[in-house]
């Protein structure tokens, strides 16, 4: 879809046809010498043999003869005049008159053989009243937004594809003179990175908000909120790793992986919040009937009961994840090479996850509550120190 058939394409735009064709051959020699480059090819827009005929005026004046009557006659000898329809049955076939190959298969021979006819009678050579002579001049014109383009392809190896470009664009920019009016475009597979970048720079920080949301919603305490969200980076940190171990880039469906971590890792770490809550809400309806207040003691029981209940349906989301994800990272035919990429992060992000869920979570749930709880406790002491001094 953007006329380039290789990994990245730079496209070479100007006004001039024999100037880009010399823009794209120095920009060649230029992309061989970057690390990565498997192989860089230019267009050779300007390789095509022509047959120029130039009517000479002085000497059609002299022989009366009008330039429509020259090009008729280049018409007629050389590209062939259809004079006839014969009919075959239901077929029909046009019938083309034309000098025969030997009087027009060389230049000399055009120019001596073609006659040129003269208002008053006879004729004279065609190369009497023009100059024929062959040429070299473009293959094929291509256009890119109403100017003209060659194309440069490029094959890559062991490279990321963002960070090819980028060194690729610094080469190019320190080594190259553009004259006014060219420009390069990169093109290729590079085209739609830059443009799902783009997207994904939208994508992700709206992600983020949504599950900010309705955690918000849930919960109803900026403070538990930012608890599970904590687990987002933890998530990330393992789904970070095994893309390392297994040699993959960072790529648009890496990062698609990505959002899908985010969501489970945030559904785990709701999970295992409500179970904190739960055993410490109990235990505090506990201590209200036996009349004493929570304690530091009562806060760790909640937590140690809360977490240990949650290794189970933790464990269980972690195994069902990973044996969906496994087969596909074993997988091979179309498609297979995108799967993995976004297999990968959530099957790396699952395990520092659970880690995350069942260790961090607990510790700093016991953090934020025991500072909750020395507030609450001089809270309660100012006030008696206020009713004992009244």
């Amino acid at each position: 879809s953007t006329g380039i058939r290789t990994p990245v394409g730079v496209k070479v735009i100007g006004t001039d046809l024999v100037e880009i064709d010399k823009l794209a051959k120095q920009i060649e020699q230029v992309l061989k010498t970057v690390p990565g480059t498997s192989s860089a090819y230019a267009e050779r827009g300007i390789g095509g043999y022509y047959l120029d005929v130039t009517p000479d005026r002085a000497a059609l004046a002299r022989y009366g003869i009008m330039i429509q009557d020259v090009q008729d006659v280049i018409g007629t000898a050389l590209g062939g005049q259809t004079v006839t329809t014969t009919v075959e049955g239901r077929q029909r076939f046009s019938v083309n008159m034309r000098y025969p190959r030997d009087l027009r298969d060389s230049p000399q021979a055009i120019a001596s053989d073609v006659l040129v006819p003269m208002p008053g009678g006879g004729a004279v050579p065609l190369g009497e009243v023009a100059k024929v002579a062959p040429s070299r001049g473009p293959t094929s014109i291509r256009t890119e937004n109403g100017q003209l383009a060659t194309y440069i392809y490029v094959d890559i190896r062991d490279r990321d594809l963002g960070g090819y470009v980028a060194d690729a664009q610094r080469a190019v920019k320190a080594s190259i003179q553009f004259p006014s009016g060219s420009y390069v475009v990169w093109s290729g597979q590079f085209e739609y990175l830059e443009r799902a970048t783009a997207r994904l720079k939208i994508v992700v920080p709206v992600t983020l908000l949504i599950i900010f949301l309705l955690l918000y919603l849930n919960f109803r305490s900026v403070t538990d909120t930012m608890i599970v969200m904590l687990s987002l980076p933890f998530a990330l940190v393992g789904g970070i790793w095994l893309m390392w171990w297994l040699g993959f880039n960072l790529s648009v469906a890496v990062v698609v992986g990505f959002i899908a971590l985010a969501g489970v890792a945030a559904e785990t770490g709701v999970v295992m919040l409500i179970y904190l809550n739960q055993a410490l809400a109990d235990i505090k309806v506990r201590r209200e009937r036996e009349g004493r207040a929570l304690t530091r003691s009562d806060l760790y029981d909640a937590i140690m009961e809360g977490a240990v209940e949650r290794v189970r349906p933790k464990m269980m989301t972690v195994v069902a994840i990973m044996a969906g994800l496994l087969p596909i990272m074993w997988s091979t035919g179309t498609g297979s090479e995108i799967m993995q990429r976004i297999a990968v992060p959530m099957i790396g992000g699952m395990v520092s996850s659970t880690l995350l869920t069942l260790i961090v979570i607990p510790a700093i749930y016991g953090l934020v509550k025991e500072r909750r709880l020395k507030s609450d406790a001089k809270v309660k002491l100012s006030a008696q120190s206020e009713s004992v001094a009244s």
